[in-house]
């Protein structure tokens, strides 16, 4: 069974409402999101690509100043023996796809991602996501500022400059 839809992960305040935005396309996701061959999602702004050939793409309107990546697998599927054994079975699915989400956007492969934090999202991540069934697929989408307007540890000590992006929300685990 698909795991229910998580809420998208909304920001308090953003610069110049992107954070709205990405919030928005985040609870709109079923409509931005549509499963195709690869042949026939060329047109995708991301795609995830399963092993049975189809893909699932993002079709939604790039935000600016926002990377978005998305990951699908097949909710019926067994999870692998040894990552079940390692990581527990428990929504095994949307936490992998989060997690392959996460480590796209951070541009880490993602068995690094596993040797350091597991199946789970470090506290202190800044990034908006949802997770939901799509057909018989678990999707997750995912959002994170670009490097020049996500908060640095020096604007962070300093103060924050007027350009980069404030009062981002930070992410607990899953």
């Amino acid at each position: 069974m698909p795991p229910r839809s998580d809420p998208p992960h909304p920001l308090p305040r953003t610069h110049d409402g992107a954070g709205q935005r990405v919030s928005a396309l985040l609870a709109a996701a079923p409509r931005h999101l549509r499963v195709a061959s690869a042949a026939d999602s060329g047109a995708a702004v991301t795609r995830s690509h399963l092993g049975d050939g189809r893909c699932v793409g993002w079709y939604a309107p790039p935000v600016p100043g926002w990377r978005v990546a998305i990951d699908a697998e097949r909710a019926a599927a067994a999870p692998p023996p040894a990552l079940a054994r390692r990581f527990g079975s428990t929504d095994f699915w949307g936490r992998w796809t989060r997690v392959e989400c996460l480590a796209k956007l951070a541009d880490v492969p993602v068995a690094t991602w596993w040797h350091r934090h597991g199946l789970e999202v470090p506290p202190g991540t800044v990034w908006l996501w949802r997770t939901l069934p799509l057909a018989d697929l678990v999707v997750s989408v995912a959002f994170t500022p670009t490097p020049h307007t996500a908060p640095t540890p020096r604007t962070a000590r300093v103060g924050r400059d007027p350009r980069t992006f404030p009062d981002v929300a930070v992410s607990g685990a899953g």
